[in-house]
């Protein structure tokens, strides 16, 4: 099986909480990552602060995440490990390969991301069209830069 797409990388975790206060007390004060910027999208619901692991292309993000609005979707306190952000060296093709073999994605397809780079989910659920999932887990496509593509190859 070829594929047009190739998987980097790491490119950042999420986690959610109903309060990122208890996430930064373990995350910032205890492990000691660098809060690098903040999120905030009435769409996504949420309120996150992104963090850092390492450094220069390497680095990746830790996102610490807690809802707008407890009531409303999504519900990014629900589930702790909310995504796993995965580095791809050419998301277009990516999803369309992936959707034709059966991939589900989330609704919303490829779009601009907090960090700024394209990216797109993988339902974290199959259904009968999309027989192919992320087996409970969220799963964010990112479209690499450049710079990041070649120090990975």
């Amino acid at each position: 099986m070829t594929r047009p797409f190739k998987v980097l990388g790491i490119q950042q975790i999420a986690i959610g909480a109903p309060s990122k206060d208890r996430l930064r007390t373990l995350w910032v004060d205890m492990l000691g990552l660098e809060v690098t910027g903040n999120f905030v999208s009435e769409r996504e619901n949420v309120d996150e602060d992104i963090c850092a692991i390492g450094s220069g292309l390497y680095k990746v993000e830790v996102d610490l995440m807690q809802p707008l609005d407890m009531n409303k979707k999504p519900a990014v306190h629900t589930t702790p490990l909310n995504h796993v952000g995965l580095w791809v060296d050419d998301l277009p093709a990516a999803v369309v390969w992936l959707a034709e073999k059966g991939v589900r994605f989330a609704p919303g397809g490829i779009r601009k991301g907090a960090a700024g780079y394209d990216i797109c989910f993988l339902h974290p659920k199959a259904n009968d069209e999309f027989p192919i999932a992320g087996e409970g887990v969220l799963i964010e496509l990112v479209q690499a830069p450049p710079d990041v593509v070649a120090a990975y190859r």
